[in-house]
């Protein structure tokens, strides 16, 4: 498998001959870049749609791609059953101890039985326990349950917060926003609507309109006073009270307040936030597979939270640059209910914007159902390629025949020339034969459909997971999950002295003489982070502020940054005011106040007296000018291999995601420079074995035994699954056929025969000679572009001490 693993392709399984119902040798490998054209998957209950597309997400996982997963059956849980080891122990938590009572064993006998299963099917299909390990080492793997505590929870507190600049200004976008957000409410609360007509949907779009239109944030809580007097006095012609009387608004207001106030309801206001960054890449940059589990709410719950979902999704997708390369993939195991092809759901209009817009940011969108009858066909014309598995009625296949054949139209321009004609007969006896696990792939990228048996999933599949078991498996991530970063983080200009921490002095009332030539600042516990013993008392500290150049053009680096620091008062050293000792705190120097805050009970601390000597100030700046000269630095990462440099402000963790697309970028070109330069090759020798073919059947036109073995037939190697697929131009050539003819000919007819032959070996052991070079090749690509494992170099820019300026030293209260 390794042959492939880095060239972005997914394997999938091996074709499938309908004739002989058996599954041949020759790989299925699927292009990642043809999946942001996105992709459908249609398959009855028991037809291995399950399996097929488990086997894509893992397939994703090794290639690092993350993933977002909606998974309303709880089935995509599997994916965290996964056991290098293949030892019993590890199956035994999750067999079914039912089926052990059925079969008359006990449940370790039946955890060993279903281990020594696993182990044969993936043996089988070329694979073992180390590639369930690179599975597991390249992806995070995670279950959120909205909702629930059992797995991760999420959070929605925020989830109606003002989108970004870009999107408010995309007036078409912004008004799609607006209604589904409107739109997942009123599906919460149960109430039937017509975006048209509901005027439940009117009055809502237009508060949240407003708000985000005036930079306002919305929560939940804020609609229930909103509704009853809102931010308007007309509903177009119609005055408020005419449109939507008080009296009746005010009874919207009160079943959202039911619903924030009932039972279980604090759970959707607990948890991780809804960030999209966050949920495709964990801090140190490792790509995800997030699991939203959604199959204990109610369809009302489901339909408002994977509208807000897909609407966040939206939001990320357009703060990212276009690219080519597949970035990341949306998954979604059911879209019955969420695409019908009347009825417009709030989920609807995400959906189709994903589908229209994704495959430009490299968003490519699966969608999977087991009931291809009530689905917009016409929305999914945007997929590019569908899977399709056994169906139930004739019904189900004649519909689902409509939407391929729309698909196909719909592709045809992005096939480049390349594209199938649709064969609606064809296809119609292709689906009618179709057995379990064996699929129907029509890809516009392709010359034509493949019929293949999906291979055997790493993950164990044992069937949904309850919330218990949902529990077990998260209960080690979810402390992780929910820690914060602190609000204060150490100066990179610090050499590690004593905490900063306000001075204990004892506590007096805010009549305090300080020095007018002093100026003083008032900073609050949130960035300042310390922990005092009066709910109203501030400390006082120094604050020293500068703003510092930064100029490097050899990284292109022109930056001005405002820095800011606390400066403890030290006592056990010489000096009281020690600059090693400095800690940054994340505000602006224009955000502080001067002035006390109006609290009763407000306590100030009495300063210690290098902080009240106004003379000294001076020395205080011109310490921390020559501190900052020396030590500040703005620490930049390096990659080795691409030269690349991350840029100002630019974590580790996301130069590590830009720098595994970037990777992604230039492997998908190398990989289609690789295809298209053994593709010519290859069709210069299969035009030598045809033509060496032939004149040995022309020789052995008489010979009864002779049969001439197809030298051309690739499909069974790594380099024919990589290639074989992909048009080939007119000169393309299958197994040429062979016959067995009787020979009697003349010695100088018998030579000319062993001639042919030897000919045909020397062909085929040069077609031996392009795999082996195929082969160095690709895992050339990939050693090379392997950015997740890189080590960084750390690159430190120091500025000029004529690019520092230092805007204040001051005395700052800090709250405690």
């Amino acid at each position: 498998m390794a042959d492939f693993e880095k060239l972005g392709v997914f394997y999938l399984g091996k074709k499938y001959d309908m004739q002989a119902r058996q599954v041949l040798d020759d790989l299925v490998l699927y292009d990642s870049s043809d999946l942001t054209t996105h992709a459908v998957c249609i398959g009855m209950t028991g037809s291995g749609k399950t399996g097929l597309c488990l086997g894509l997400l893992e397939e994703a996982a090794i290639d690092g791609i993350p993933v977002i997963a909606i998974d309303p059956k709880g089935d995509l849980g599997n994916l965290l059953l996964t056991f290098p080891d293949l030892a019993a122990a590890d199956f035994a938590p999750w067999v079914d101890s039912t089926e052990a009572r059925r079969r008359g064993v006990s449940v370790d006998e039946l955890a060993a039985s279903e281990a020594d299963h696993w182990r044969e099917g993936l043996k089988t299909w070329q694979q073992d326990g180390g590639r369930i390990k690179r599975l597991r080492d390249a992806a995070d793997l995670s279950i959120y349950t909205p909702g629930s505590s059992a797995g991760i929870a999420v959070s929605i507190l925020h989830s109606l917060s003002r989108p970004d600049q870009a999107l408010l200004e995309d007036g078409d976008l912004l008004r799609e926003k607006i209604a589904s957000a409107a739109g997942c409410i009123l599906a919460l609360l149960g109430i039937a609507f017509d975006p048209l007509k509901s005027r439940d949907h009117i009055l809502l779009a237009s508060i949240i309109g407003d708000a985000w239109k005036n930079g306002r944030d919305i929560a939940l809580p804020d609609l229930i006073g909103l509704i009853q007097k809102p931010p308007l006095t007309r509903v177009c012609a119609l005055d408020l009270e005419s449109f939507y009387p008080a009296k009746e608004r005010l009874e919207l207001s009160l079943a959202i307040n039911n619903l924030l106030a009932a039972p279980g309801f604090e759970s959707w206001l607990t948890g991780v936030p809804l960030d999209i960054d966050s949920i495709l890449y964990c801090s140190a940059g490792k790509p995800r597979i997030s699991i939203f589990s959604i199959s204990h709410l109610s369809d009302q719950e489901r339909m408002f939270f994977v509208t807000l979902l897909l609407n966040e999704i939206i939001s990320w997708m357009r703060a990212q640059s276009g690219t080519p390369s597949l970035r990341a993939i949306l998954y979604m195991d059911e879209i019955f209910g969420y695409f019908p092809p009347v009825a417009n759901p709030p989920a609807k209009q995400p959906l189709l914007t994903l589908l229209k817009q994704a495959r430009a940011f490299g968003l490519g969108v699966v969608l999977a159902s087991q009931n291809p009858v009530d689905i917009d066909y016409k929305g999914l014309s945007n997929a590019g390629t569908w899977f399709i598995g056994r169906l139930q009625t004739d019904r189900d296949k004649q519909r689902l025949l409509d939407g391929l054949e729309s698909a196909s139209q719909e592709n045809s321009s992005h096939s480049a020339g390349h594209g199938q004609s649709f064969d609606r007969q064809g296809m119609s006896e292709i689906l009618s034969s179709l057995d379990q696990r064996v699929f129907l792939m029509n890809n516009v990228h392709e010359d034509k459909p493949v019929l293949f048996e999906t291979r055997w999933t790493l993950s164990y599949l044992r069937g949904p997971l309850a919330r218990q078991e949902i529990k077990r498996l998260m209960e080690p991530a979810k402390k992780k999950a929910a820690e914060k970063p602190a609000d204060i983080e150490t100066n990179l200009c610090s050499d590690s002295g004593e905490p900063v921490g306000p001075s204990a002095n004892t506590d007096k009332r805010s009549n305090l003489l300080v020095d007018p030539a002093i100026e003083q600042l008032f900073v609050p516990v949130s960035v300042a982070a310390f922990s005092g013993s009066a709910k109203n008392n501030y400390e006082a500290t120094l604050l020293a502020s500068a703003t510092v150049r930064f100029s490097e053009p050899k990284y292109g680096v022109e930056l001005v940054q405002e820095r800011n620091y606390l400066v403890p008062v030290s006592r056990r050293g010489v000096l009281p005011i020690d600059f090693k000792n400095a800690k940054a705190i994340k505000v602006a120097l224009a955000d502080l106040p001067t002035k006390a805050p109006t609290e009763v009970d407000l306590l100030l601390s009495e300063p210690d007296q290098a902080l009240l000597n106004a003379s000294k100030y001076k020395d205080y700046g011109r310490d921390f000018l020559a501190y900052l000269s020396a030590s500040c630095k703005l620490i930049l990462w390096r990659s080795p291999s691409t030269g690349l440099v991350s840029r100002p402000g630019e974590s580790e963790r996301d130069f590590r995601i830009r720098l595994s697309q970037a990777a992604s970028e230039k492997r998908d070109e190398l990989v289609a420079g690789l295809r298209g330069k053994y593709q010519a090759r290859i069709q210069a020798l299969q035009e030598k074995i045809r033509l060496a073919e032939f004149k040995i059947n022309e020789e052995e036109a008489q010979a009864k035994q002779a049969e001439v073995d197809s030298a051309i037939a690739i499909g069974a190697t790594v380099l024919g699954a990589f290639m074989g697929r992909k048009p080939l131009g007119s000169t393309s050539v299958g197994r040429a056929s062979t016959a067995a003819r009787g020979v009697n000919r003349a010695a100088k007819q018998r030579q000319d025969v062993e001639l042919a032959r030897s000919n045909r070996v020397e062909l085929e052991q040069k077609l031996g000679e392009l795999e082996t070079q195929f082969r160095n090749e690709a895992a050339a690509i990939g050693t090379r572009l392997d950015s997740q494992r890189e080590a960084f170099e750390e690159v430190a820019l120091l500025p000029k001490k004529t690019a520092i300026k230092v805007n204040l030293i001051g005395l700052a209260w800090v709250k405690g």
